[in-house]
């Protein structure tokens, strides 16, 4: 074989190697860059760290004309910069948007995300207990502008999802966050995990959700 072309097939071959190595394997072609999946069993520690590693999810709202049938939205979010989860998810929207428009009339909402979007469940189906899932039900509200949590969650958003910066400044994005009051965690068989408001949000240095 021509020196030449197997020099460029070891130059290949390297390549993908550190692809791999960089993304830590993939699924169906996405990769994933999701840190150390948390013991199960610790729920407030899992819970966090699906909401934290996520980027995106759907966002149900009550569609006030629809006859108040609720609909749901695929949208990008962010709880904070990396490795710095608050916890609570932050969305930039915009009204020329339902999802937008229908929250300032009926606050309730409820945000969705999966484990299967991170690729560490496998081949196992979506809908299948041991691939997790998180709702988190409550209220979508507009962070007051120029707050200093509007701030927080501008950068959060901005350092998952870049090319948001650029998205048309005349369509007026704002920043919304989901209050949270109920959670429904599924991390395996066996029904939802229990888990509280007040559990889901108990500080890192307790060790709760380490």
């Amino acid at each position: 074989m021509d020196p030449f072309k197997i020099r460029n097939v070891k130059c290949f071959v390297s390549l993908i190697c550190f692809v791999l190595m960089i993304f830590k394997g993939s699924v169906h072609g996405v990769p994933t860059l999701a840190s150390e999946r948390p013991d199960r069993n610790n729920a407030p520690a899992f819970a966090r760290w699906l909401v934290a590693e996520n980027t995106w999810g759907v966002l149900s709202t009550i569609a006030d004309d629809l006859g108040g049938s609720p609909f749901g939205d695929v949208v990008s979010y962010s709880d904070g910069q990396p490795k710095h989860g608050t916890g609570i998810p932050y969305f930039y929207l915009t009204t020329l948007d339902p999802t937008g428009r229908y929250a300032l009339k009926d606050h309730r909402s409820s945000f969705t995300t999966s484990e299967y979007l991170l690729g560490t469940c496998g081949k196992i189906d979506p809908e299948n207990p041991a691939c997790s899932k998180i709702t988190l039900t409550g209220t979508l509200n507009e962070v007051e502008a120029g707050s200093e949590e509007a701030d927080m969650a501008k950068k959060a958003l901005f350092s998952k999802h870049d090319e948001m910066k650029n998205w048309p400044k005349d369509h007026a994005f704002k920043i919304y966050k989901l209050n949270i009051e109920e959670i429904f965690l599924i991390d395996f068989f066996g029904g939802p995990k229990p888990l509280t408001v007040d559990q889901y949000f108990l500080p890192k240095s307790e060790g709760r959700w380490e």
